[in-house]
């Protein structure tokens, strides 16, 4: 025996692995852990990373969906939530012969209408101008976006105060230049008007700062070539900014009315201690207050859950038309 055998006998190191025996083989090499751990942390993290939000929206917007859609098949009260009776779709059959659920939805129509046709225009003009240099640019947009963040309480209670029927600095402006006094709350189109203001107040910056994003995308050689046509600036806006727009016009467009139609908090403080009714004769109820007055005034949650269904419906019906406008936008490309 040679010395470095012997000096390899002696030790209590293992043998080496023998590939044709299989000795050894149930032993792990250095680092084939860190290895596995590593190839396990690269393939499975992303989805721990992303699982809380799943969950989350499991638990308060999945479950909620269903449990909403299971209760509108229901007669089911606000003072026995653990009691259902099964009555099929009697809560949706029930809402064609309701007047008022026609009326909040008229109302939620002619709201959105009266409240989305001029914030995206003024939103459009307001990006338009701010597109072009101005001094304190920053500001501008700064305080195009201060509406936004304000409190939907706090700006329809300055609203509120502004629409006075007896000291509202509206009905003292009118009074200056010789028109009397609107009593804006009780009058079906002017509460719908003041309620579209207060929504028109709040969001043109943030659609203008949206449109004034899509602007800065639009190549400047189409300006430059539209100007050495001749086109002038109004001329420019029209041929070149507008079709380059479209999409996004369409997006503000489709958010705008999701938004008309979840319409709550603007005309709930309007109407102040009755601001679920909509007014005394449910002049600007929408879909929202009708809804909640169903659920938390007259305890019926199945009748509730019924139209919170049918208003997530018109949602998917207004998702659909956008899928196809959008369609046929490409297609004209």
């Amino acid at each position: 025996m040679t010395a470095a055998a012997e000096a390899v006998e002696g030790t209590d190191a293992p043998p080496p692995d023998d590939p044709s025996t299989g000795a050894g083989r149930g032993r792990s090499r250095p680092g084939s852990w860190r290895r596995r751990l590593y190839a396990w942390d690269v393939r499975y993290s992303p989805y721990a990373f992303v699982a809380p939000f799943f969950l989350f929206f499991a638990a308060f917007g999945i479950f909620p969906l269903l449990y909403t859609g299971w209760a509108s098949l229901h007669r089911v009260g606000l003072s026995a939530p653990d009691h259902m009776e099964w009555v099929g779709l009697h809560n949706y059959t029930r809402l064609l012969d309701d007047a008022f659920f026609w009326n909040s939805l008229r109302n939620t129509f002619t709201i959105g209408v009266i409240s989305t046709v001029p914030q995206l225009l003024m939103a459009l003009g307001l990006a338009h101008l701010l597109h072009y240099r101005l001094r304190a640019a920053a500001f501008w947009r700064v305080a195009l976006l201060t509406p936004y963040a304000t409190s939907v309480a706090a700006a329809t209670l300055v609203f509120v105060l502004l629409y006075g029927r007896d000291y509202g600095m509206i009905n003292w402006a009118l009074g200056a230049v010789g028109v009397s006094p609107v009593d804006w709350q009780s009058g079906t189109w002017s509460s719908q008007f003041a309620v579209s203001s207060i929504v028109i107040w709040r969001w043109t910056g943030y659609n203008a700062l949206i449109y004034l994003a899509a602007m800065q995308a639009v190549p400047d050689e189409l300006y430059e070539s539209a100007a050495l046509d001749g086109a002038s600036r109004g001329q420019q806006f029209r041929y070149v900014t507008v079709p380059a727009l479209r999409p996004t016009i369409l997006f503000t467009v489709v958010v705008s009315t999701i938004g008309a139609t979840q319409l709550f908090g603007e005309p709930l403080l309007f109407g102040g201690a009755g601001g679920q009714k909509g007014g005394a004769s449910h002049q600007f109820q929408t879909l929202g207050l009708y809804l909640y007055e169903q659920g938390w005034f007259n305890f019926h949650l199945g009748r509730a859950s019924a139209v919170a269904w049918t208003m997530f419906l018109i949602l998917l019906l207004i998702a659909a038309v956008n899928v196809l406008i959008a369609r046929r936008l490409r297609k004209s490309r």
